[in-house]
């Protein structure tokens, strides 16, 4: 429970609920009926400029920490928009969503996820090369 401040009441007590099905909030947010929801192209692409071009300050003055923290917002903002959690993956994704169609962006993405999934974490199985 958190405290929030009602500007007539006073101190309101605010409980958080978790989703009704289990699933995370976080998978809530970005399915809607099975269906994916994605940004619009305009926006990326928006976005994307905006990150290459802070990229490009923050490489020429790598010890400024104005320029840094505003090519990390950016970064940031490309993850939320493509559901990623590095920046470099927000801005590749962002690249092949603005080249194909939504269908074959899709499709992409399912083939990626399907991999990952496969291609999981070593087992405890396979001995460490350095033979511990």
């Amino acid at each position: 429970m958190c405290e929030d401040l009602d500007a007539h009441n006073g101190p309101v007590r605010v409980r958080a609920r978790p989703p009704p099905d289990g699933r995370e909030t976080r998978d809530r947010a970005r399915k809607v009926n099975g269906a994916m929801l994605l940004p619009a192209k305009a926006e990326v692409a928006r976005q994307l400029r905006r990150y290459r071009a802070w990229e490009r300050a923050m490489l020429a003055s790598p010890t400024d920490r104005t320029v840094r923290a505003t090519f990390e917002d950016a970064g940031y903002t490309l993850c939320v928009l493509l559901g990623k959690r590095c920046a470099r993956e927000a801005a590749d994704a962002a690249e092949r969503y603005l080249r194909t169609t939504l269908v074959a962006y899709l499709r992409d993405q399912d083939l990626r996820a399907s991999r990952a999934a496969r291609h999981g974490p070593p087992t405890a199985d396979v001995p460490s090369p350095a033979g511990r």
